[in-house]
């Protein structure tokens, strides 16, 4: 079998991405542009949502490592790098892919985590990217019908709220701009500040609000704002739930991090819940939506992005 068949066989793309084009939007987000020809089968546009991909930054020696493009295996591949030349993966949401006849080419929103103690590889990386540097690229290869790396599935929902931070910022656009443009709901999105408030093409039905955090703590804008707009208005003080010594919270309709049983889910649910960002913030949403407001389980997907204070992996 050749290299190209067992390259078609993978379900994954795993790619040099060569930076096209920088810009920083904002005072916490920079945008990157990745092209190359290794893009070619990269995603499928108009079904991206809020897939997930791996992105590897090169180690500190700045020599991005060689990956064996012909395994079907791209995580074996990854791992059978010496360690201390393989760089670190991150994972990362595309806010938006672009197929023309010049090529394909992926945009990736980058949060500038820059404060002591926040910084981690892909901030670094990101706050001196410039025209010409690579990254190796892992994501869905086209027309996939298992959709990798999906969460999003509000299936006969009549409606949605999007919640996130900034992290999650770049896919709830992305899930906003491939929705069916008569899509109803809201989205809350907590910011550092107000001029970080991004462009989101949404449908006329769906309301998006940008919270900024200014001096407040991590969530203490987006928790009480959504706990409020839900009618929980018993809370009097909001304390974001401690992730640390936990796995990263992640519940969906159809799967549970924690192993948690499972019910059926109901042909319709009602209005469907998406919420990814800080682990903590989270997890504190969690407890208030279906311990405290009586929320189906089946109705939401929760999905820590990360961790406050721990360096993630992968």
């Amino acid at each position: 079998m050749s290299a190209e068949t067992t390259r078609t066989r993978s379900p994954y793309v795993l790619g040099r991405a060569e930076v096209r084009a920088v810009e920083q939007v904002s005072p916490n987000f920079v945008r990157v542009t990745f092209g190359g020809a290794d893009l070619a089968e990269f995603g499928t546009p108009g079904d991206v949502f809020d897939a997930r991909i791996k992105l590897v930054f090169p180690p500190a020696s700045g020599i991005l490592p060689d990956i064996d493009q012909d395994s079907d295996d791209w995580w074996g591949a990854y791992l059978a790098v010496p360690e201390d030349e393989r760089g670190s993966m991150r994972t990362y949401s595309v806010r938006s892919l672009n197929v023309s006849d010049a090529g394909t080419e992926v945009v990736v929103d980058f949060v500038l985590h820059l404060a002591p103690g926040l910084t981690g590889p892909a901030s670094r990386w990101a706050s001196h990217a410039s025209v010409g540097d690579e990254l190796w690229m892992v994501g869905p290869r086209r027309g996939r019908e298992d959709r990798s790396g999906i969460e999003y599935a509000p299936g006969a929902a009549s409606s949605v709220m999007l919640v996130g931070d900034e992290t999650a910022a770049p896919a709830i656009a992305r899930i906003l701009e491939d929705a069916p443009r008569d899509l109803r709901g809201i989205a809350f999105i907590e910011v550092p500040e107000a001029a970080d408030e991004l462009t989101i093409d949404a449908p006329a039905g769906v309301e998006v609000h940008w919270l900024p955090r200014g001096e407040a703590a991590h969530g203490l804008r987006v928790i009480p704002t959504v706990l409020d707009y839900l009618g929980d208005t018993g809370h009097s003080e909001i304390t974001v739930q401690d992730a640390e010594g936990e796995d990263l919270v992640w519940e969906t309709p159809i799967y549970s991090g924690s192993g948690e049983s499972i019910d059926a889910v109901a042909a319709d649910v009602g209005r469907y819940f998406w919420i990814a960002g800080e682990s903590g913030v989270v997890t504190t949403l969690r407890r208030h939506l279906v311990k405290d407001l009586g929320i189906d389980r089946a109705q939401v997907a929760f999905m820590g992005y990360w961790r406050r204070g721990v360096a993630m992996r992968g």
